[in-house]
């Protein structure tokens, strides 16, 4: 799940992290013009929830900083699905060109 992981911060209640601009993408990011910071990451994680894995909808929160994406919640398995989901786009420069021009083409905006 690099570059995320996965705490349990008390029993039963779980955060995804990433640290923001860690990524092997941010230079792509950036070219398409979006910072890498962690409200871009929230935007990363609701598109994929919206057009992957909408099973996935609601079943956890966001609270992102600008050096932090964090998604948190009690069902583990939720987010360990969102985190595998957003480590195949951290890690592969084609797949997140592919995923914001797609989700701009469609009228979604980062927030970043």
């Amino acid at each position: 799940m690099e570059p995320l992981r996965l705490l349990e911060l008390s029993p039963g209640e779980y955060s995804l992290l990433l640290d923001a601009g860690t990524t092997d993408v941010d230079e792509v990011v950036e070219a398409l013009g979006h910072e890498p910071n962690g409200y871009f990451w929230e935007g990363i994680a609701q598109v994929l929830v919206s057009t992957e894995a909408p099973a996935l909808e609601g079943r956890f929160s966001y609270d992102p900083e600008g050096g932090m994406f964090c998604a948190y919640g009690s069902e583990r398995s939720a987010l360990e699905d969102l985190g595998m989901r957003m480590s195949a786009v951290a890690t592969d420069g084609d797949r997140m060109r592919q995923l914001v021009t797609s989700a701009e083409a469609n009228g979604f905006e980062f927030d970043d």
